[in-house]
């Protein structure tokens, strides 16, 4: 019987959709690399050299391809996800950091941080297809899952620009807590969640008023104030949790979306900015930019269970089956 039931955990682990059947990509900020890993044997499985300062990393919508801002190259690189090679540039404008792919996955929403604007990129002709000003020192990129609203943070502004993709132009900008950072749609578009680093808090804002009205605070255990530096925040796949990036307090927070109120805090690697959560919503993996590695957190008992060397300085991170 325990054979059998061996043969069955071993079976699962190939089965597509869970955390073992996916690879993780990290970037590295000063390693100008990215590191790839298998989830199912939380080892690194190869570095694949990028351009100057990577960030911003996502996987593009049909799975094929990796997305990957090369801030000091002032370019949106495009890695064949088969070869680990670059295969193109994309034209990003100053300084990309962040970027959100369009919905229909034609298009790449690029901020830039040096020349103060949005940068909408055509992925298959490789050209910019237009670009709005919005306040200065962008980080932030999300589109509302209607595909209706675009919005960026202005981290020197303390802003959230809303911009309406029919018109392309910018409709508001929406006063936060300081240096907003990072924003994230709920699956149903009503709420907007956004991490202001500096103001140590998560605000919440109603999608139709393009209001704050809701604000989550962070009390890690034995960690001071001005360390609670919330940057990424990524929803498990039931919409239930929101996991939240805190800095340098070397903690994420798992908030509960219904009632948020934080459930449990979870210490990881030092300097922990961004993260992603596995398909079947069972983790979460940091990208913890001072010790440089990936913390490995199981959700359900809000404890480290790995951690797995990365590059230097990591920054991003995306996962894909």
């Amino acid at each position: 019987m325990t054979r059998i039931f061996a043969l069955l955990a071993a079976a699962a682990a190939l089965v597509p959709g869970t955390s073992l059947a996916e690879t993780l990509y990290v970037s590295n900020e000063r390693g100008d690399s990215i590191t790839v890993i298998d989830a199912a044997t939380m080892k690194p499985v190869a570095t694949w050299p990028t351009g100057g300062r990577p960030r911003g990393i996502a996987v593009s919508r049909d799975g094929k391809y990796l997305f990957v801002c090369a801030s000091n190259d002032h370019a949106v690189q495009v890695i064949d996800r088969a070869t680990g090679k670059v295969v193109a540039d994309l034209p990003s404008g100053e300084d990309p950091e962040q970027f959100f792919p369009s919905r229909d996955g034609k298009l790449l929403f690029v901020a830039n941080e040096d020349n103060a604007a949005l940068t909408a990129i055509d992925v298959a002709a490789r050209t910019v297809a237009f670009q709005v000003d919005v306040g200065k020192e962008p980080e932030g990129v999300a589109q509302s899952p209607d595909g209706r609203w675009l919005v960026v943070t202005s981290e020197d502004g303390n802003l959230v620009n809303w911009i309406d993709l029919g018109t392309r132009t910018m409709v508001e900008g929406m006063e936060t807590a300081l240096r907003p950072r990072h924003v994230e749609f709920t699956a149903d578009g009503k709420s907007l969640w956004i991490a202001a680093e500096v103001g140590g808090v998560v605000q919440i804002a109603d999608v139709d008023s393009r209001r704050v009205t809701e604000t989550v605070r962070f009390a890690p255990p034995g960690v001071k104030d001005y360390q609670v530096l919330p940057c990424g925040i990524r929803f498990t796949p039931d919409g239930r949790t929101a996991v939240v990036a805190l800095g340098r307090a070397n903690t994420i927070a798992l908030v509960d979306v219904a009632s948020r109120k934080v459930r449990a805090y979870v210490p990881v690697g030092k300097r922990v900015w961004h993260l992603a959560v596995s398909g079947d919503g069972t983790r979460a993996y940091t990208a913890n930019g001072l010790s440089d590695d990936v913390s490995v957190v199981d959700l359900a008992a809000a404890k480290v269970i790995a951690t797995v060397p990365a590059g230097a300085g990591p920054w991003g991170a995306a996962l894909a089956p």
